[in-house]
């Protein structure tokens, strides 16, 4: 292990620190005994309230820092004492970069630029938060098209999944503010001998998660599905995702933090390997085993950047540093569904009392 006395002594720093991915490490985090700050603009109500519950279950391990990843003072102030830094702000939806691709570019590279400076110089480990958007839509991944999924016809892919060495290529205005983001990250580490390392996640779910259309589809289609709600797939639905259950990612970022300094300057793939796949279809599949019904599912046009196929090739991560994805599909979605049933605002009255008052999210489908 690579982490010093003197790390753990300072706060862990975690920009996006209230969304859905920033919770649960946060929680992970303070449980284990060191200080944690989020840093998160609560832009969105979802983060407003992942806030509230961080507040009100850790008030004296967890200090909330409401601001923006934009303002490079602010983020400059908020590393001043840290230990180490995971960055997850973000702009995190396809869709919403098609609309307003300026945004996208200033959240997601010049915020990461901003954390970089800030760090430039001092040796703060650094977690980065990328995604296996930075591929494209894998066009030289040849597939075959089967009755509930899409598969590579290449054993090797199917068995392994897309390793680091794919070629980038990034699609859209969210993979290339991502990807640049990712490669600056990685050239820092590589100009300025900062311990630096790139995480590209794949699809992450679980509890605190308040997914949309656009982004979170295993958390929208769980919302969605104990709601009553119908289902928009966009696409035939054989569409394949490794999903990953939160736990398993935190798992990732702590072993990402620990082993900074010999890990610098890698990009690696996380997610659940060909061991945790579903296609679209095969979710709706689970989510009516849970909900003892049949759900009303809609087709609409598949979206610019959508991928048939993405499983991480996760090798690397697992030889450097012993982590593995543990939690099968079956078992997170159940969980996944618990939470939402115990937690979420439309489906637990007594939540409703605690949302932020300012707006009502959509959780159907337009």
């Amino acid at each position: 292990m690579t982490t010093t006395t003197r790390d753990v002594a300072k706060p862990c720093v975690i920009f996006g620190g209230a969304g859905f991915i920033g919770t649960n490490l946060a929680a992970r985090v303070a449980n284990s005994g060191r200080k944690v700050r989020v840093v998160d603009n609560l832009a969105r109500p979802t983060s407003a309230f992942n806030a509230a519950w961080l507040r009100e279950t850790y008030p004296t391990e967890i200090e909330i820092l409401r601001g923006d990843v934009r303002d490079p003072q602010l983020v400059e102030d908020a590393v001043a004492d840290a230990g180490a830094v995971v960055h997850l702000a973000a702009q995190v939806a396809v869709a919403t970069s098609l609309v307003d691709p300026r945004h996208d570019l200033d959240v997601n590279l010049i915020g990461t630029f901003n954390v970089l400076e800030a760090l430039r110089g001092r040796d703060v480990p650094l977690v980065f938060a990328s995604t296996n958007q930075v591929y494209g839509a894998l066009h030289g991944v040849p597939l075959k098209e089967g009755a509930r999924r899409w598969e590579p016809t290449s054993d090797l892919v199917r068995l392994r999944g897309v390793s680091e060495f794919a070629p980038l290529q990034f699609s859209s205005p969210y993979g290339c503010s991502k990807g640049a983001a990712d490669q600056y990250v990685l050239d820092h580490a590589r100009c300025f001998g900062m311990p630096n390392v790139v995480l590209r996640m794949s699809c992450i779910y679980g509890p605190h998660q308040f997914g949309n259309e656009d982004q979170g589809w295993v958390s929208h289609f769980t919302i969605a599905a104990l709601a009553g709600d119908p289902l928009t797939i966009h696409g035939d639905g054989k569409q394949v995702r490794d999903v990953l259950y939160v736990d398993d990612v935190v798992d990732a970022c702590l072993e990402a933090i620990t082993e900074a300094r010999v890990l610098s300057g890698r990009a690696f793939n996380i997610g659940g390997s060909p061991r945790h796949t579903s296609s679209l279809l095969e979710l709706v599949e689970s989510l009516e085993t849970i909900c003892g019904r049949n759900l009303e599912v809609r087709f609409e046009p598949a979206r610019t950047g959508d991928q048939r196929f993405y499983v991480s090739d996760t090798h690397a991560f697992e030889a450097a540093t012993g982590w593995a994805p543990r939690i099968p599909v079956t078992t997170g979605v159940r969980a996944l569904a618990d939470w939402v049933t115990a937690h979420h605002p439309r489906l637990a009255p007594n939540r409703r009392q605690s949302w932020p008052k300012q707006s009502q999210p959509r959780w159907a489908p337009s």
